[in-house]
């Protein structure tokens, strides 16, 4: 199923596809990025960095800054069409979420940049998870936490073989857990953390 979902756009979404996606996501998925808003507001660090890797029209950014003002979030894709589109979403919130062009095996990013980094529903996407992985872990702060959050039948066991592989990584412990939302409890979805 992941490889037929790929193949209807490609893995970036642009164009016509990119302006369905936006007004569809929010309502289909809705309930997730609800749900990981709340986690996150639950755990960032006053004042915290956090980064939404794959964002698309950025809707978890704009959830995580209503519910924590103090928190700066910043939404990166790798589809010039979606970071207009969380650009747009983003208006009106006073600076704290910007949309940024780039991709999750060489994010355009220094170092120890983020207290928390998250993605909901692109790890299906990334095309090199080997170089995404530690990408993500070098951005990261000394002590945060990256969540990945997709559907169940995505490349979970390649996360952990890269995570076990990096020499970056090593200190990580990853984890799994099956996540459903408020309105739709079984679990769809998958939480992958380390």
């Amino acid at each position: 199923m992941v490889a037929w979902h790929g193949s209807l756009h490609g893995g970036v979404f642009t164009g016509w596809h990119a302006r369905v996606y936006d007004r569809c996501s929010r309502w289909v998925v809705g309930g997730l990025y609800r749900r990981v808003a709340e986690e996150v507001a639950a755990v960032a660090p006053t004042g915290g960095r956090v980064l939404d890797v794959g964002t698309g029209p950025g809707w978890l950014p704009v959830e995580i800054a209503r519910r924590r003002p103090d928190l700066r979030v910043t939404g990166v894709d790798v589809a010039p069409d979606m970071v207009a589109l969380a650009g747009g979403h983003a208006a009106g919130l006073n600076g704290r979420v910007e949309a940024v062009l780039g991709d999750v095996v060489e994010l355009p990013f220094p170092d120890d940049r983020f207290d928390l980094v998250v993605s909901t529903l692109s790890m299906h996407h990334w095309p090199d998870v080997d170089h995404a992985l530690p990408e993500l872990g070098r951005v990261l702060r000394p002590g945060g936490q990256v969540w990945i959050y997709d559907v169940r039948v995505a490349p979970f066991d390649r996360l952990d073989a890269v995570v076990a592989a990096s020499a970056a990584l090593a200190d990580r412990s990853p984890g799994r857990d099956r996540v459903g939302t408020k309105w739709f409890p079984v679990p769809l979805y998958t939480r992958y953390t380390f």
